[in-house]
């Protein structure tokens, strides 16, 4: 039986697992296999140059496959900001009407999009930004917790916690997001309330994941354990896989008053990305979350989505004599 949430009745969609919106991770193969297994793939608008390239890149996801397909537009501070209305106009005029937001100010894009008949999921990693995001209009937020990935906010509170405050305070649906990776997270985030979840490290470790065979492999073989804070110093702390950059970005946060002007060499763009095509893992700073420790195996999208919806009844079943309880998802 499918597991049926208010996300999936939404979204179109028959499993409750969103891909996220990854910077040079989530390209059309990607997006376009975990839509087919029944999740919803996410292309990350960033991951292009230009409006003109996201325009490409959703006519190739779209001749991929025929389910629902969404953008990510990620707002970051910037000193040359990207083109943000140019690749929202693209998707819209393209097709696209399912829009994950995340970063700062999301106020104009939110509007655009509603105006537009776009469903607008939004992450947030604290509860008032979820109520204001809530009170813009948006359709799903996205609840990231500490565990996550790349930026987790400045209140170090965990999944356990922030999804049951969701759960107290929210309106609309909400999906859970950092640390999740296996069966039993997921039903956990359903019993603390999240009507399905978002998964980021866990999907760059798939057969249709488009980065270098070595980055799912050192994946594969890390632990929980191997993760580390950057810029905390700097109030703008960032999950990174632990390696030599990473930990010399640390140490030199560690001797106090770091700039980032003494870090931008280290820390670049440029080079991260490359290490998911030239596979070392210590060239650069690349996003991972804790969520490693949960990760053993490197299966195609469609075995992996069939293996949570397979599991995750499984789980749900066994707690109810456990518990006494009747299971409603």
């Amino acid at each position: 039986m499918p597991i049926v949430t208010s996300v999936t009745k939404l979204l179109g969609i028959r499993v409750p697992v969103i891909q996220g919106g990854m910077q040079w991770v989530g390209v059309p193969q990607l997006v376009a296999a975990v839509s087919e297994a029944g999740g919803l793939g996410i292309l990350t608008a960033l991951t292009q140059p230009t409006p003109d390239a996201l325009r490409e890149a959703i006519r190739e996801t779209r001749r991929l496959t025929s389910k629902p397909f969404g953008v990510n537009i990620t707002l970051l501070p910037s000193i040359t900001p990207p083109d943000y209305p140019g690749f929202a106009k693209a998707a819209v005029e393209e097709g696209v009407r399912i829009i994950e937001t995340a970063g700062s100010n999301p106020g104009p894009l939110i509007k655009y999009f509603k105006e537009n008949g776009c469903i607008v999921i939004h992450k947030c990693t604290t509860i008032r930004h979820a109520k204001s995001a809530e009170r813009l209009g948006v359709d799903i937020l996205s609840i990231d917790g500490f565990e996550c990935a790349g930026h987790p906010g400045e209140d170090d509170v965990g999944g356990l916690v922030l999804l049951a405050r969701a759960a107290q305070e929210l309106k609309v649906p909400f999906i859970a997001s950092g640390g999740v990776a296996d069966s039993r997270g997921i039903a956990a985030s359903l019993a603390l309330g999240a009507a399905g979840v978002n998964l980021g490290t866990r999907f760059m470790c798939t057969v249709e994941s488009p980065i270098h065979q070595n980055i799912k492999d050192k994946i594969v073989a890390s632990t929980e354990r191997d993760t580390v804070h950057i810029f905390r110093t700097l109030h703008n702390t960032a999950r990174v896989f632990k390696n030599k950059v990473s930990l010399e970005v640390v140490e030199i946060e560690k001797r106090g008053n770091a700039k980032f002007e003494e870090l931008k060499d280290l820390v670049a763009g440029a080079r991260g990305r490359l290490v998911y095509t030239n596979g070392d893992p210590d060239y650069g700073i690349w996003s991972a979350s804790v969520a490693m420790g949960l990760i053993n195996d490197i299966p195609t999208c469609k075995d992996l989505l069939e293996r949570y919806e397979r599991e995750v009844q499984e789980i749900i079943g066994g707690l109810v004599p456990v518990v006494g309880l009747k299971a409603k998802l």
